[in-house]
């Protein structure tokens, strides 16, 4: 399942700058609906897998925590494990490509992506509004060394190592502006294995993933709150019923 590090490498020698650029272009929403999706998480994590972990870990998370996403410790050993080797579930989630290496092969070591659904939060949206909205934001352009740009990150060093998946895309930039944003238009020149919905979708489950890796017990903490300010509602009721009862009689 998880595709040879050295193929990664070739999509991604240029990751340098990664996380430096800006662009002034509206975000789209994010279907938060996902996170609370077990089935669109492992597909997340699919695809995080074969995708991204050659590069890119998300060291703050350990593999037992992928229990979390309704996998069993066989399913994580048989599809996670391949080509590493890693002995237990302990281990936290790191890329195969050491950092040394990275820096020689790159310039600079690709960052982790732990935390990015939460650093790349502004008042232009979520930071899953921007995962989302950059990962399908990818086209072809020749000025650049690795050929190609990105909408969201001008001048992005990384590769759009999904063009198997999306296609290559030719972007038009219009003169007339709405709102005093440009108007920019993608779209498709060479379609890739799936259709623009079916990696709209793919997407969406492979930022979910990324939005849960940033806290894992995020969904529990939420589901326990619940249970707690209904336990502090009851309690408060039966604690203002027995003090009317206890000072009925004194009054």
């Amino acid at each position: 399942m998880i595709r040879h590090a050295s193929l990664l490498l070739i999509f991604s020698f240029a990751v340098g700058q990664v996380f430096a650029a800006s662009s002034d272009i509206p975000l789209d929403t994010f279907p938060v609906s996902r996170v609370n999706n077990n089935a669109a998480l492992q597909n997340g994590a699919k695809l995080y897998f074969n995708y991204c972990l050659g590069c890119h870990g998300i060291s703050q998370v350990r593999y037992s925590r992928l229990k979390d996403l309704g996998l069993t410790e066989s399913q994580i050993k048989e599809n996670f494990f391949k080509n590493s080797s890693l002995a237990n579930l302990a281990t936290t989630i790191v890329s195969p490509m050491k950092a040394k290496d990275a820096k020689v092969w790159l310039g600079k070591a690709p960052p982790d992506l732990s935390l990015t659904a939460r650093s790349r939060s502004s008042h232009d949206g979520s930071g899953a509004d921007w995962i989302y909205t950059y990962l399908r934001s990818y086209y072809a352009d020749s000025s650049q060394r690795t050929g190609w740009n990105n909408l969201v990150y001008p001048g992005v060093g990384m590769p759009n190592v999904l063009w198997d998946l999306q296609g290559t895309n030719k972007v038009t930039f219009a003169q007339e502006t709405v709102n005093g944003q440009k108007l920019i238009s993608l779209e498709i020149a060479e379609p890739g294995r799936m259709t623009k919905a079916e990696f709209d979708e793919n997407m969406a489950d492979l930022t979910a993933f990324l939005v849960w890796a940033s806290d894992p017990t995020g969904q529990f903490r939420k589901q326990l709150g619940v249970w707690v300010l209904l336990f502090l509602g009851i309690f408060v009721f039966v604690a203002w019923r027995l003090n009317a009862a206890y000072w009925k009689d004194i009054k």
